[in-house]
């Protein structure tokens, strides 16, 4: 580990220098190698799925681990379009003059070396090391044993791109071993190689991180989403919105979790509401106010607003009102993505400004919640601290920035 985290803090500083053409061309590249590589990724994949699948593991976690020629073709496309990107390397972030005459520039620049751990999504393997590289910086990626042998597969095939554009193949790296103290190595800093750890996977995991990391964290604990269907929302706009919240992908962090109604349009919303998630193959858990509509829908209790099911189940709830909605949300949200339905502009408004949440959306899916919908290619991560990342983490959140001085002789009295 220790080799891994020097080799990665040399590459670091081969991509801090390389150009905004190579950095495109070797990303092009990768994604040209992904293609070609599809049928042994796919069969690495295919071995990953039967042991999950083998072992009993989840029916959200073997969906999250499947790779099928349309996944890897996007994630494929995914890297192409990090490589499309302006750059975010070199930007003149601001730029001011002192009354003694000297110029101060603040300059973007990379993070360095990110070590990035997940746990059983394949694709984060490219669009970590893509996202990492497109901002000039070099990679140590730990997956989960349960995507051990495709991720192995994808770096394999991501570093041939780097070598073929000219760049170091150790821009790149993933931990070659299952062992759980490779974490442990990597959340130490491994001896200041790396510069900021970025978990994704499950509470367990990112708890790990958040306790034992040595070195800044980019990361979200939770992601209790939650659809606010107020007074004045459109029914149909409301079912459709809620139906894709919830199940377009039960398994990923910006599906809906819990979905609150206001008891001044319960009476023609909440039902229609509750029969279309049913239908759709969806566990409702509500209140009695809910329990009243559908002898289907199973009680509620207080652990389930607290609950990320990442499963076709959603806790439902009749509230009184814009302001108990803002406060069940805070009370019970995890800060990732929360949604408001409604036409009256100024409840949106205030809802959009009232609730503390890294993403907060009118009129549209929570599951608008990727780095991809929000024209960032991809994302690292999703974070929903408040220090320098907040939300997606693209290119740009993968900057930092240093300051340039120019003078002409200036000192100091």
């Amino acid at each position: 580990m220790r080799g891994i985290g020097k080799r990665a803090r040399v590459a670091a500083r081969q991509m801090a220098l390389a150009s905004a053409q190579t950095k495109d061309v070797a990303l092009r590249l990768v994604a040209d190698h992904l293609r070609a590589a599809s049928a042994l990724i796919l069969t690495e994949n295919a071995q990953d799925v039967a042991a999950a699948q083998a072992a009993n593991q989840t029916h959200a976690l073997i969906d999250r681990l499947t790779l099928d020629a349309g996944r890897l073709s996007a994630i494929a496309d995914a890297v192409e379009k990090i490589g499309a990107l302006p750059d975010p390397v070199g930007r003149q972030v601001a730029a001011f003059e002192r009354p003694n005459g000297l110029l101060i520039e603040r300059i973007a620049v990379p993070l360095g070396v990110i070590g990035v751990i997940f746990e059983s999504r394949p694709n984060v393997t490219a669009d970590a090391g893509a996202l990492c590289l497109k901002a000039g910086n070099a990679a140590i990626l730990r997956a989960g044993s349960d995507s051990h042998r495709t991720a192995m597969a994808i770096a394999a095939t991501m570093r041939a791109g780097l070598v073929a554009a000219g760049l170091p193949a150790d821009a790149v790296q993933i931990v070659p071993t299952r062992d759980r103290a490779a974490v442990g190595a990597m959340l130490s800093g491994l001896d200041g190689c790396i510069d900021v750890i970025v978990p994704r996977g499950g509470r367990g995991l990112v708890e790990r991180v958040h306790a034992e990391a040595r070195v800044p964290v980019f990361a979200h604990l939770d992601g209790i989403c939650h659809v606010y269907v107020a007074e004045e929302a459109d029914l149909d706009m409301a079912r459709t919105v809620v139906l894709n919240s919830k199940m377009r992908r039960t398994g990923i962090c910006g599906a809906a979790e819990t979905l609150l109604v206001d008891r001044a349009c319960a009476g023609t919303h909440l039902k229609p509401l509750v029969e279309a998630l049913i239908e759709a193959g969806c566990t409702v858990r509500g209140d009695e106010a809910v329990q009243a509509v559908d002898q289907r829908v199973v009680p509620a209790t207080e652990v389930d607003w607290r609950t990320e099911y990442l499963d076709a189940i959603i806790a439902v709830r009749v509230v009184d009102g814009l302001d108990a909605a803002i406060d069940h949300i805070e009370a019970f949200g995890s800060h990732h993505t929360d949604a408001i339905v409604t036409r009256d502009r100024g409840q949106a408004t205030r809802f959009l400004a009232e609730v503390d949440s890294a993403i907060v959306v009118h009129n549209a899916s929570t599951q608008f919640a990727d780095g991809g919908e929000f024209g960032f290619g991809a994302e690292i991560g999703i974070a929903t601290g408040r220090m320098h990342a907040r939300g997606p983490v693209g290119v740009e959140q993968l900057t930092t920035f240093k300051y340039r001085v120019h003078g002409s002789g200036q000192t100091r009295p």
